[in-house]
């Protein structure tokens, strides 16, 4: 297991001065002395965002129930990026995108260039996709779902090498925008989501589960520039982004791009961006049509609003980051098995199944799946911790349970989304979080028991690398 961090900044410290003026002057020089600091000690930000809507006619991800590409763009796509500098050594890159998951593929394609331009270290950069399923297919991930002409196989993977430079390039320009900033931060309430894992006779199903666990949180991370201005505000939710279902073949962000565009309106100049938390498990509720999506982006935003109203905390300099790699096996699996589903009746199986043995022929069957694990820690009582793929709430309940007094923001589809990530509880019940949804990303199986442990492991990891004694 490998892992880095970067520096450590000291935060703000008034220097002490000797100088014999009238007590007028000395006030006057006092407090220039006091903005000088902050604005030499201080948090520097900058922000940058860029259009990664796809082409026109664009293959839709998220439901393999869709039989034709859309047609129409609701409203653009964006990759945002938040530059942040503490002013003493430490530094990160926060960039959110308008998307189903970034590929393993292209997330270390860029994060390698981003390196080598900007000399940022893998800890020091961390993305995150909003999981729209009204936003193109992005190769290779979930391709067990398409059937595609040639053409379209063509426009995907133009528009996979269009989307790496397009992050290399958002966080280019969010650095060299860096400018005096305050954050700050606070957390305010929506609750249109809901547990989906509905217990039946025949087991779990994807519905309504009431009694599920939910978190209707919404963090909020408010960057002032030196006139107190709102330059970004980034927010972040525990839901699927699926109130457009299968049906709908437009182009949007759903909810979380809904939501995005009415605080810019409230908050002119500002760049809002969407940070997608641990709701691999959870669904908006209602959901299917459009004004589904606009009423869940609206009451979104108004948690947004009342909270930059209210008294948010003070965020002090002080940017720690650390990022490492565990491995997750699948539960065992035989060539036999991937035969006989060959013969199922079942599209998607029978496309599983190939790769798996196509994979079995080279004699290099897939047993386990890299996984990446983040924390950034922005100062002593706030820090983001960043999980791959979609992540069941399980994780950010004990995490936040085990580590209560450090204001952590359990984020999941993070740096890549390869597949669901279950808890436990999840993989002991079964369905399609646990198992079913693997056939879509085309992997084996489910995962073995040891699933949770092992990414705590790396969780405890990450966060002592930070300063938080997780042990």
């Amino acid at each position: 297991m490998s892992k880095r961090r970067i520096g450590n900044g000291d935060g703000f410290r008034l220097p002490r001065v000797r100088i014999i003026v009238s007590h007028s002057v000395r006030l006057v020089f006092l407090w220039l002395t006091v903005v000088s600091s902050v604005m030499a000690d201080g948090f520097r930000a900058g922000t940058a965002r860029v259009v990664i809507t796809p082409p026109l006619p664009a293959w839709l991800s998220g439901y393999a129930a869709r039989t034709e590409p859309a047609r129409e763009v609701l409203h653009d796509l964006w990759a945002k990026a938040l530059a942040l500098d503490d002013g003493a050594g430490g530094r990160v890159v926060l960039v959110t995108t308008d998307l189903i998951g970034l590929p393993r593929k292209i997330s270390q394609a860029a994060a390698k260039q981003i390196e080598q331009k900007y000399r940022l270290q893998r800890s020091q950069l961390l993305f995150n996709s909003s999981h729209t399923h009204t936003g193109p297919a992005v190769r290779p991930n979930l391709s067990v779902m398409y059937n595609w002409a040639p053409e379209y196989d063509r426009i995907s993977r133009e528009y996979a090498e269009q989307l790496t430079d397009a992050l290399i390039r958002v966080v280019g320009d969010a650095l060299d925008s860096l400018a005096p900033a305050r954050l700050s931060i606070g957390t305010g309430t929506a609750g249109f989501a809901i547990n989906r894992r509905e217990p039946t006779a025949g087991g779990v199903r994807i519905g309504v589960n009431p009694n599920g666990p939910v978190d209707h949180d919404v963090p909020v991370l408010l960057v002032s520039d030196s006139d107190g201005k709102p330059k970004v505000i980034l927010f972040a939710y525990a839901c699927h982004n699926t109130t457009l279902t299968a049906k709908i073949l437009q182009v949007s962000g759903d909810y979380a791009g809904f939501a995005q565009l009415e605080v810019e309106r409230r908050y002119p100049g500002a760049t809002a961006m969407f940070m997608m938390l641990c709701g691999g498990d959870q669904n908006p509720q209602p959901r299917g049509t459009l004004e589904d999506g606009v009423s869940h982006g609206k009451e979104l935003s108004e948690a947004v609003v009342r909270t930059i109203s209210s008294d948010m905390r003070v965020v002090q300099p002080r940017i720690r980051t650390a990022f490492t790699e565990t491995r997750l096996y699948f539960a065992s699996h035989s060539r036999d098995q991937f035969e006989a589903e060959l013969k199922s009746g079942d599209q998607f199986r029978q496309r599983r199944a190939r790769l798996m043995l196509e994979a079995y022929d080279r004699n290099q069957p897939i047993l386990s799946l890299p996984y990446p694990v983040q924390a950034v820690r922005l100062d002593d009582r706030l820090a983001i911790l960043a999980l791959a793929g979609e992540v069941v709430l399980d994780y950010s309940i004990r995490a936040k349970k085990e580590l209560p007094n450090y204001g952590l923001i359990v984020a999941g589809y993070s740096n890549e989304v390869s597949c669901y990530i279950p808890s436990a509880r999840v993989l002991t019940e079964g369905g399609y979080e646990a198992d079913e949804s693997m056939i879509y990303y085309g992997l084996p199986g489910p995962f073995r028991a040891d699933v949770e442990e092992t990414i705590f492991r790396a969780i405890r990891q990450v966060l002592d690398d930070v300063g938080i004694n997780a042990r």
